[in-house]
């Protein structure tokens, strides 16, 4: 299905328009106008110094005070990073690699196309008289290591030029040395040192019509360059495109009635797998395509108030199960400071905290207060692995790693509740990034908190029936007397508020306080007792507008509204967000790619005039999930298949779409018509489905004449469900 190779056309004329390749550790951007660039980064590459300790200096107790009393010398204090040596940087920050030039006399490119099923980039050259000639570039899915072939009739002159050109200065004044640049047999490499971390190497090595190129981290960096350089290429390559072919194959295959929306998921799809290669590094911000240009910004670090989450959305619905592991080793080995954090913060050793901005040693990046103590963060990663062991079944992770989430979050909202009327309530509370870090950016109750402890609240009895625990009869007591939201309005029209008194009064990128919608799912917009408030909420929500929208946000506004029926709505805001917020090389952004849509717009400028573009990788991923939100959706009472289809869209055909249990769901709609429904199971278990027929359906044993199907299937059973012509269906 659509096979055919994704294009591109150049110039590309920045770094963040190229074609990408990535295995989670290795990441390549190819582009350029009049020679071909590759810029070179290597997942990992951090420079520790500048952690902020906070918990050392505060606890939940003392912060409350002077919040209450608005005294932001106090809060500043609380929060400050301890002071450093004038030559040290402010935060922990990761750092990009080289950009290596290959300059072929008398010719440029011209347009390339990138292979998905085996992620191979073919770059066509033109001369002056239109001949033309190909250059082919690759890489290892399991090692670092990059290569291009070319015909005979270029002769491309290579030159690396390291990310100190660029942001030497900046480094230099944090004390960081220059890399030392070498020669190589054939090639060259540099050296980029640290002054408290293991420096990177980075090198290339050219032989005939063959370009390689390496990179390796710690002290025998050099020497394990070296060794990739003069490595089997052509075993590597073999073994790549074997994987690689794998991968495709495992997806599911959608053939949808929009181009653009076919090419955002083919290319986001691709991508998924460069950010989180299994054996990689557990992907970040930018993962591993970072820009030599400027530092990448926010430290491409962990944020885990969305951004961490929406990347990794996608590996549950595609079935890339195993390229969770980077992610779960790595919360794997911060239990223990995650457990200190909650223990210092909260005065409760059962309690944990999770920043919402972090290094990949857990130290804190910034001094951006409301993150810190934003315990829904810590609540969405117990979502996360929580959704994982749902379709996976993996009992180790439940036992290792969301068990040990979902209590320390749920105990740490314990700390924090106390008593208000006949109700429960969090005195202090933030609703993610509004207000930024004022003093007045928290408030009683914010509804984004109250959604994440339903959910806890929800998970923790099924996740103890799991792993054969007593309940704790506290998680009933608390889901009792916990309001579900905040409201704020007129009381004939209530609508959900940011907090207390608080109602979002101006356009904001982070749809925080609709979470119960969707990520936590901890109300149905369609059940009487929420519908008018969830009405109310998105009119007001829709009236505020999205001229404060930064790109990440637009696919989860398509999801939301998704989720409340509303598919042409979902399909709009997938296409402004391609208009908007990717660039001419479909690199995801995060300010606006063009002016007039967003007030966040309006690059930076470096000295030769160039845009400082900021890539994001969590919006394409986030598309990837939307895009999947239209076909199939897991509600509170059911799996929908097609649950809300947009007005235009009257042929499409979907198989290997996964959901919770180990079910895999499939489709077909012709003419306007849902034909057929596919479920196969994986593994033996109960599936409640919406299958989306007009009436009543059949398996071809047993007819189905109600909107909802329980279906109690065997490992390796497959149903295939077709429309009666005659049949009525029944509520």
């Amino acid at each position: 299905m659509h096979a055919e190779p994704l294009a591109w056309q150049f110039p590309l004329p920045r770094t963040h328009t190229g074609i990408v390749l990535g295995n989670g550790v290795q990441g390549v951007m190819i582009w350029g106008v009049d020679a071909l660039c590759l810029t070179v980064a290597r997942a990992g590459f951090w420079d520790h110094r500048g952690g902020n300790p906070f918990t050392t200096r505060t606890t939940y107790a003392a912060l409350r005070g002077p919040l209450q009393a608005y005294d932001a010398a106090a809060i500043a204090a609380m929060f400050a990073p301890p002071p450093a040596a004038a030559d040290a940087p402010p935060h922990p920050q990761q750092l990009g690699g080289a950009r290596i030039t290959l300059a072929c006399a008398g010719w440029r490119p011209v347009h390339a196309t990138l292979d998905v099923t085996c992620a191979t980039v073919t770059v066509t050259w033109a001369d002056a008289a239109g001949a033309q000639a190909r250059m082919q570039l690759a890489q290892a899915h399991d090692d670092e290591i990059a290569w291009a072939c070319w015909d005979a009739t270029l002769d491309p002159q290579v030159s690396l030029t390291p990310a100190w050109h660029w942001v030497g200065d900046l480094l230099a004044a944090r004390g960081v040395a220059p890399p030392d640049v070498l020669a190589l047999a054939g090639g060259g490499a540099m050296l980029q040192p640290l002054p408290d971390d293991a420096p990177l190497a980075l090198g290339w090595r050219r032989a005939g019509t063959q370009l390689r190129i390496a990179t390796a981290l710690g002290d025998d960096a050099l020497a394990r360059v070296d060794a990739r350089l003069a490595g089997d290429v052509v075993a590597l390559a073999a073994r790549s495109a074997a994987w690689w072919q794998a991968y495709h194959a495992s997806l599911p295959q959608l053939e949808l009635p929009d181009a653009a929306l076919q090419h955002a998921w083919r290319y986001g799809s691709y991508k998924l797998a460069g950010l989180t290669m299994p054996g990689g590094v557990a992907a970040t911000l930018q993962g591993p395509w970072m820009e030599e240009y400027q530092l990448p910004p926010w430290s491409n670090d962990y944020h885990f108030n969305i951004n961490v989450q929406m990347i990794y959305w996608p590996c549950l619905a595609t079935g890339r199960f195993d390229h969770f592991a980077p992610l779960w080793a790595l919360l794997r080995a911060w239990l223990p400071q995650l457990r200190a954090n909650g223990a210092a913060f909260f005065g409760d050793p059962a309690a944990l905290l999770m920043p919402h901005a972090v290094d990949d040693r857990c130290q804190v990046v910034g001094s951006f207060w409301t993150g810190m103590i934003d315990q829904a963060c810590g609540a969405w990663m117990a979502l996360l692995a929580w959704r994982y062991v749902a379709y996976t079944g993996d009992h180790t992770v439940l036992r290792e790693i969301a068990w040990p989430l979902l209590l320390g979050a749920f105990h740490g909202y314990l700390a924090m509740l106390e008593p208000d009327g006949a109700h429960l309530s969090l005195p202090v509370s933030v609703s993610p990034e509004y207000r930024g870090a004022a003093i007045d950016a928290w408030g009683r109750d914010a509804s984004f908190q109250l959604a994440a402890l339903h959910c806890l609240l929800e998970i923790l009895p099924q996740a103890a029936d799991a792993l054969a625990l007593p309940h704790d009869p506290r998680w009933a007591a608390v889901a009792a007397a916990l309001p579900p939201y905040t409201l704020v309005g007129p009381a004939e029209a209530p609508r959900i508020g940011l907090w207390r008194g608080q109602d979002l009064d101006e356009s904001h990128r982070h749809h925080s306080h609709l979470a119960a919608l969707y990520p936590f799912v901890t109300i149905d917009p369609r059940d009487p007792a929420h519908a008018p408030v969830v009405s109310a909420s998105l009119a007001h929500w829709i009236a505020r507008g999205a001229g404060n929208w930064s790109g990440w946000c637009v696919p989860w506004a398509a999801i939301l509204c998704a989720r409340c029926d509303l598919p042409d709505a979902a399909l709009a805001w997938l296409h402004w967000w391609r208009m908007c917020f990717t660039n001419e090389g479909h690199a995801s952004l995060h300010n606006g790619a063009i002016p007039g849509v967003t007030t966040m717009w309006g690059w930076p400028r470096a000295a030769d005039g160039s845009l400082l573009e900021i890539m994001q990788a969590d919006a394409a991923m986030g598309a990837v999930s939307a895009i999947l939100e239209l076909l199939v959706q897991e509600r509170r009472d059911g799996v929908y298949c097609l649950p809300a289809r947009p007005r235009d869209w009257q042929s499409l055909r979907f198989d290997g779409v996964r959901v919770a249990g180990g079910f895999v769901i499939g489709a077909t709609l012709a003419a306007g018509q849902l034909i057929e429904v596919r479920i196969d199971a994986t593994r033996a278990g109960r599936l409640v489905l919406v299958p989306g027929f007009a009436g009543a359906c059949s398996d071809g044993h047993a007819q189905f004449a109600t909107r909802h199907i329980t279906l109690d299937l065997a490992a390796g059973q497959a149903v295939r469900l077709r429309a009666q012509q005659d049949g009525t269906m029944t509520s």
